[in-house]
């Protein structure tokens, strides 16, 4: 553990946060006094935050157990939780395990004891019954995103993992949807709510429905993607088959992208949002696995390709853009002869058949992405590795793109015009008394 135990004020620089938002202050001020909180508020308005924030109060830097433990639906959420408790610099140890990836992974890290355990339901209820460490000192439960948990069917490891915490002195409960029920054993006793879901966000949302000639309207997406031009947006479909079906449509069409959905394998889904956030890719084609609970930028607009099936699917891939305080488009994809859910009406129909494409498509590429076979286990850093392309790789500021630091290695954007340069200088470079490779991802 870290010597320094940041304070509110020092976590908020770090995070380059100028200031917390009306739902973080009241999330903060309510978590701090009550014992039992459920936090109602839409997706991209800050809730990771708003409970992290009373959460790092609670722990006690002198105890060498866990004392805080967050269950989430899905690695991803997992993941990008574990990666903001990091880069919050608290001086706490935080670890998340989740399925999809070895054990023996977890049991490493495991060794030394975080002080806030973050995992999905059924990875924390195995190492609950393997007993890799004590339960006496946790004090704190998040179930974040506790509806999804639910919804996913982990009711019953959540239940046993409950039921084995005897000194719970805090519950935080977590949703970006409204009326859903709390089971019993959750033993969320008169619990204080914090309800900003009834917060419009529709002047800062527009959404417009474009019509199809042909069932498939595979070519209307792409008519679709030409008309919005360069920018960064996702691509939602109902199913896997559809992504491969639309991602052979848009290679052939020379449209640069990435895909995520359940049936990738967990390292696909996390290096294929690797290069979504880091600029190589500018479309994302997913299933509702990406409308909630990922680490991505701001969007700009989202496209459902494929009609949701129901209003909350509407609503949280609608809350990919237009969040905080920004604007944002999403396009409802229609066939002319395609039933259209009640819950999508009053939208605008766009035509986009006689307007003037823009000339900058979602094809050119301007970063590509490098895997670096090193990373925070190695006691290396993201200093060491910027250290490494200026001096070795003998690349300007500019031209160093964003670093993600991952345990076992690292990635790293770069103009796609140097990117093999530099690997032929790179590869097999020293880096923190260990050879790393850099390769192509």
């Amino acid at each position: 553990m870290a010597n320094t135990i940041r304070n509110q004020q020092d976590i908020l620089d770090k995070l380059r946060i100028p200031a917390l938002n009306p739902m973080q202050e009241e999330a903060i001020e309510v978590i701090e006094k009550t014992a039992n909180t459920v936090l109602l508020s839409p997706t991209g308005t800050g809730k990771t935050l708003a409970f992290l924030l009373p959460l790092i109060e609670t722990l006690d830097p002198e105890c060498t157990e866990v004392q805080a433990l967050i269950l989430v639906p899905s690695r991803e959420l997992a993941i990008q939780i574990e990666q903001v408790v990091r880069d919050m610099g608290s001086g706490f140890k935080v670890n998340a395990v989740y399925g999809g990836r070895p054990i023996s992974k977890d049991k490493i890290e495991l060794k030394h004891t975080p002080a806030l355990l973050i995992g999905t339901p059924g990875r924390i209820a195995d190492h609950f019954g393997s007993g890799r460490f004590s339960k006496t000192d946790i004090k704190t439960l998040v179930l974040d995103e506790f509806d999804k948990s639910l919804e996913t069917g982990f009711e019953g490891e959540m239940s046993t993992i409950i039921n084995q915490l005897p000194n719970l002195e805090k519950r935080i409960l977590t949703s970006a949807t409204k009326g859903v029920e709390i089971p019993d054993f959750v033993q969320c006793v008169g619990p204080t709510f914090i309800n900003y879901l009834n917060t419009k966000k529709e002047s800062r949302l527009t959404i417009k429905t474009v019509v199809s000639p042909d069932k498939d309207k595979l070519q209307t997406l792409v008519d679709l993607l030409h008309h919005i031009g360069n920018e960064p947006g996702i691509i939602f479909c109902n199913f896997k088959d559809s992504i491969e079906r639309v991602s052979t449509f848009l290679d052939k069409n020379h449209i640069h992208h990435t895909c995520f959905s359940g049936g990738m394998e967990q390292r696909d889904r996390e290096r294929s949002l690797i290069k979504f956030r880091n600029g190589t890719c500018q479309v994302l084609i997913a299933t509702d696995l990406a409308a909630r609970g990922i680490d991505i930028p701001e969007m700009k607009y989202i496209i459902h390709y494929e009609l949701p099936r129901a209003v909350e699917e509407f609503t949280h891939r609608n809350g990919r853009t237009a969040r905080v305080n920004e604007k944002g488009t999403a396009y409802v994809l229609q066939w002319e002869k395609e039933y259209v859910p009640g819950f999508i009406k009053d939208v605008e129909t766009v035509d986009i058949s006689n307007n003037t494409p823009h000339k900058s498509l979602p094809t050119p590429r301007h970063w590509e992405t490098l895997f670096v076979s090193g990373g925070r286990k190695d006691k290396i850093s993201k200093g060491d590795i910027a250290g490494l392309f200026f001096k070795q790789g003998g690349i300007k500021k500019d031209q160093l793109g964003i670093i993600e630091l991952k345990q076992d290695c690292a990635f790293v954007a770069v103009p796609l015009s140097i990117a093999n340069q530099l690997v032929q200088k790179l590869n097999n470079s020293r880096l923190k008394n260990k050879k790393v490779r850099v390769t192509v991802l």
